[in-house]
């Protein structure tokens, strides 16, 4: 199995980023309904919570694709992905005909934190910018 863990990392990496960098892009071309569904749930600054979003998603999801300042990037999307579950998957708080949903995408949020910790914890492998900069 030691054999596998640079490739398995760095697959994982990529699937992680999957979740987050597409998720990032869209909200570029759906600003205004990000920023309106952000408002929705009664935060103030919606524009400026889209961006950081965006920025987070897209820069975060490039990160770990490419290996490059892999502990800090997995580390702040755990804490923003913690973060949006609470926010908004709370399905204490929803209706009980969403409640199942919520629970499953809050619990969703709570593995990908999980999985990111991992990451910043123990590196992103020999396959990666960082490795190559000695940064890993």
């Amino acid at each position: 199995m030691n054999a596998m863990q640079n490739p398995l990392t760095l697959i994982g990496r990529i699937m992680l980023a999957v979740l987050f960098l597409p998720a990032g892009l869209s909200k570029i071309g759906g600003f205004a309904g990000t920023a309106g569904y952000i408002a929705s749930k009664g935060l103030p600054l919606p524009e400026v919570g889209a961006a950081i979003a965006i920025a987070v998603e897209v820069l975060g999801g490039l990160a770990l694709i490419l290996g490059f300042g892999t502990r800090w990037a997995a580390l702040i999307l755990a804490i923003f992905t913690v973060v949006a579950g609470v926010i908004f998957h709370n399905f204490w708080a929803s209706p009980a005909d969403q409640q199942m949903v919520q629970q499953i995408m809050f619990m969703k949020n709570i593995a990908v934190a999980g999985g990111l910790l991992l990451l910043a914890a123990w590196g992103p492998g020999s396959i990666s910018v960082d490795a190559k900069r000695g940064n890993a």
